[in-house]
């Protein structure tokens, strides 16, 4: 009232300045700038000034005051009675009692870029004004005593909305943060009335003569007077007796509920800073009310059992989702203990995902509480929270219940993404409670085979649906799923598992209508691995096995085997002679297909153990085992079947017929015949010495020497005649090997005279020089030169020595073959002469053979030996 504006710091340091010669009426502070918008009169009588002020620059010690105007609307002057500053300081406004409104438009702070002008006229005063900006758009709020009103000041021509036909005193109005959409507030003594810039909102029945009217964080601080309400307060004045009392209530308006209500005397303004508001009276004291935390408010709304209220204020607190899950699980147990189930569970549901589920599911586990049991076991598979036992524990309070809707509703959904529970729990659940359908529908949906056939088979016993289900199935799981349940199916249905056998090895495609591409290749399991499945079905597996060597020729050997097998089998036990006969063909023209080369001898037991003699005589050909095929026939004492085995395989196997002799020569009754045409076979390929075919026939008591009078005499007829033969080719050897002597001898004594007059290459008469060699031939100097590959050598005789200084090399090479040299005597039948001929190579002595240097004369070394003398006939001389 003296003209000063004082600064109170959050310390309680008071500092002020001289702003105005005689009074301050007005002050505005804005939010976001330091600049301070005041209103004072520097002379009497009605000439109020506005002043602005930087609090950040200092003027002698005292703020800078930047602008300084009049603020009289016209030519007349009136009173200010309100004034606002936007915080963008483009604008300002100024009310006055005369109901006139004035706009300050541009920079507020300097004169020159500010352009003042009059909004509003009206004929009542105004009490209150507010600027809202929403986007790009500023509206101002004016309120009178009797109505209120919006303009927009950022365009032209500010057009005006009439709100509202009544207003409020001063001081009983404000503009309201975000979180109630920056709605103005009129507090009028009836009701408190929310505006938009372009309608009216909600209003509040606050009854009572509004004195002030300010909003601070989310709250509504209203302080009024009504003689009827005189809550107590500390901040009341004991010696106070007046009823006329002041009452400040806080108002939370979106959760609507009164935070905080007192008494006090006389307030001045309410004020909002540094968190807190401060309640000045006209005593001279400040009232600092702060505002409790959230978890505080939370434990006092619970002590009074007001949850509802607890969860709203937690939500426009922002609390965290654990902090309301902890509301929520506090609420429910509230209820709980009232006996409100239903309600329980719903706060329970609200804690779904913080939570844990055990902690709800043990309170509603009686089967009276099983209804809000489902009800939370539902919501926890809804939001995909639910494990295995939680699927359990529903499916189970389903069947409890026999709510087969609801059960259906659960499992029965569009997609898989839809599913909100682990499938495979929920089948055996089902399946367990004998709800055998919706466990197979479940299975189908949801692609679990196993469980599907499990059903079928195990429970329901509908082998042909099981058998059709498979046949749908992708390929690998087709296979997988006849290997488990093949021989239950095979049991049942013989004719169509094997149907479904034959084209699961062959070409599988799934029997899907409309699904598929039929010219895709298909796919073929190995049909070898089902063969256990016809244990006690052999038609079956018999037109299996035929169907799968018909169809795919290079069916695995496991197949061909068991349908040798599976032939002889029937052929064994076959009575019909004449279907027995048709077996018979069959298995030999399966023995006679060529499949049974690799497992010969696998073959040939199956033979044996089925006494299937031509069989195995059949392999034992196909095998060479010619041995056998000889004692088959003996130890049956056929005959003529031995001979005609020795006819047909004695030249790959020479010894036959020595058994056949052997064999013969112990039987004891009458075998002259086939003795003779063995024996004679014997000599002709002359197989046995004749000492040991009589040493063999000697066994025999029935065998005379007429049997082998004619064998005996031819043979040794041939041994003379042979005998013969080498006597005279010994007498021939001898006379050529002394005539040999001879001529060594004449060579090594006698002198060599060299007669002939031609030359032995081109045949023309000898001249010299010529070269003579004590082989007798001569030769023109130039033709030898010519001719010659050796001074050495005689060009004549050199073919003729090469060769057998070539066979004397190939002699000394051969002398350590000893496993060559046992071969030929073994296989040999004449092995005498097979070592006469190794006698002959050297083998058995060692051989030197030695030569004179090229240039070596016939005086030396004449004396080296008998085949070094022979080499000597091509020696050169001179």
């Amino acid at each position: 009232m003296e003209g000063q504006i004082w600064f109170l710091s959050r310390s309680l340091q008071l500092t002020g300045f001289q702003a105005y010669k005689l009074r301050v009426t007005h002050l505005y502070q804005l939010k976001q700038h330091n600049i301070l918008a005041s209103v004072g009169e520097d002379e009497e009588g009605i000439n109020p000034l506005v002043k602005i002020w930087n609090l950040e620059k200092r003027d002698g010690g005292n703020p800078l005051c930047t602008r300084i105007f009049p603020a009289i609307p016209g030519t007349e002057p009136t009173v200010v009675s309100c004034l606002t500053v936007h915080e963008n300081l483009n604008f300002m406004a100024i009310g006055f009692t005369d109901g006139s409104v004035t706009l300050n438009k541009g920079d507020i702070t300097r004169d020159r870029h500010s352009k003042t002008q009059i909004l509003h006229k009206g004929n009542y005063p105004v009490t209150g004004l507010a600027f809202r900006q929403a986007g790009k758009t500023t509206h101002l709020f004016v309120v009178t005593t009797e109505n209120v009103q919006s303009y927009i000041v950022s365009g032209k021509d500010y057009p005006r909305v009439e709100l509202d036909t009544h207003g409020c005193g001063l001081r009983c109005s404000a503009l309201s943060d975000p979180s109630q959409d920056l709605q103005f507030i009129v507090a009028g003594d009836e009701c408190v009335y929310l505006y938009q810039p372009d309608e009216r909102g909600p209003c509040f029945a606050f009854e009572g003569h509004k004195l002030i009217a300010h909003w601070f964080r989310g709250y509504l601080v209203i302080v009024s007077r009504d003689r009827k309400v005189s809550p107590k307060s500390e901040f009341t004045s004991r010696d106070s007796q007046s009823s006329d009392k002041q009452i400040l209530n806080v108002y939370d308006l979106c959760n609507k509920f009164i935070a905080y209500s007192a008494v006090f005397e006389d307030v001045v303004d309410v004020l909002a800073e540094w968190g807190s508001l401060y309640v000045l009276t006209r005593d001279g004291r400040v009232h600092a009310l702060q505002e409790k935390d959230t978890q505080t408010k939370l434990e006092m709304l619970f002590k009074k059992n007001l949850f509802e209220m607890a969860i709203n204020l937690a939500k426009s607190q922002h609390l965290d989702s654990d902090g309301l899950a902890q509301i929520f699980m506090q609420y429910g147990d509230h209820l709980y203990s009232k006996g409100n189930h239903d309600g329980a569970v719903q706060q329970y549901i609200r804690t779904i995902g913080k939570l844990e589920p055990s902690y709800v599911i043990r309170k509603f586990l009686d089967a009276q509480r099983i209804h809000n049991l489902t009800a939370y076991l539902q919501t926890l598979h809804r939001q995909s929270l639910a494990n295995a036992d939680h699927t359990t524990l529903l499916l189970n309070c389903y069947t409890k219940l026999k709510d087969s809707s609801k059960l259906e509703e659960f499992i029965k959904t569009k997609s898989e993404s839809e599913v909100h529970f682990d499938v495979e729990t929920a089948i055996k659940v089902l399946r367990q409670a004998g709800y055998y359908s919706h466990a197979l529908y479940l299975a189908e949906n949801h692609a679990h085979h196993e469980w599907y056939l499990k059903i079928q088979l195990e429970d329901i016993k509908n082998y042909q649906e099981a058998l059709q289900y498979i046949g749908k199935l992708p390929f690998e799981q087709a296979e997988s799923n006849m290997k488990r349940y093949g021989k239950i199916l095979m049991h049942h249905i013989p004719e169509q598992t094997t149907q479904l056998l034959k084209g699961l090895c062959t070409d599988y495609r799934p029997s899907l209508e409309g699904r598929g591409d039929k010219e895709a290749p298909g796919c073929r399991a190995n049909s070898e691995e089902f063969i256990p499945i016809f244990a006690n079905n052999p038609r079956e597996l018999k037109a299996f096995l035929e169907h799968m060597s018909e169809v795919q020729p290079d069916s695995p050997q496991g197949i061909y085997d068991t349908l040798l097998e599976l032939r002889l089998q029937n052929w064994a036990h076959e009575k019909d002679p004449q279907v027995k006969e048709k077996l018979h063909a069959e298995a030999i023209s399966l023995l006679k297909s060529g499949r049974f080369c690799n497992v010969f001898d696998k073959a040939l037991v199956l033979c044996q153990m089925h006494d299937f003699q031509d069989g195995v005589l059949y392999l034992y050909e196909q095998g060479k085992l010619f041995q056998q095929i000889m004692h088959y026939h003996m130890q049956h004492e056929q005959y003529r079947q031995v001979i005609a085995v020795c006819e047909r395989h004695g030249e790959q196997e020479p010894s036959l017929w020595e058994q056949a002799l052997s064999y013969f020569a112990r039987k004891e009754e009458d075998c002259k015949e086939y003795m003779a045409a063995v024996l004679k076979h014997i000599e002709n390929k002359n197989l046995m010495p004749p000492l040991l075919v009589v040493q063999t026939l000697a066994h025999n008591s029935t065998a005379t020497l007429s049997v082998i009078r004619d064998y005996l005499v031819q043979k040794l007829q041939k041994q003379s005649q042979q005998i013969a033969q080498d006597e005279l080719r010994v007498r021939r050897y001898r006379e050529e090997t002394t005539r040999i002597r001879q001529e060594i001898q004449e060579l090594k004594a006698s002198p060599k005279i060299f007669q002939k007059t031609k030359c032995s290459i081109c045949n023309s008469a000898l001249e010299l020089p010529s070269v003579h060699f004590l082989c007798g031939h001569s030769f023109h100097q130039h033709c030898f030169e010519s001719y010659s590959e050796s001074d050495a050598d005689c060009p004549t005789c050199l073919p003729e020595n090469r060769k057998v200084m070539d066979m004397i090399r190939a002699q000394e090479q051969k002398r350590d073959l000893h496993d060559q040299f046992q071969h030929q005597l073994k296989c040999s039948n004449d092995s005498f002469s097979v070592i006469a001929d190794y006698f002959g190579r050297g083998v058995f002595n060692k051989l030197t053979l030695l030569t004179d240097p090229p240039t070596a004369r016939l005086t030396a070394g004449l004396e080296a030996g008998l085949q070094r003398d022979l080499l000597m006939h091509s020696r050169r001389g001179t």
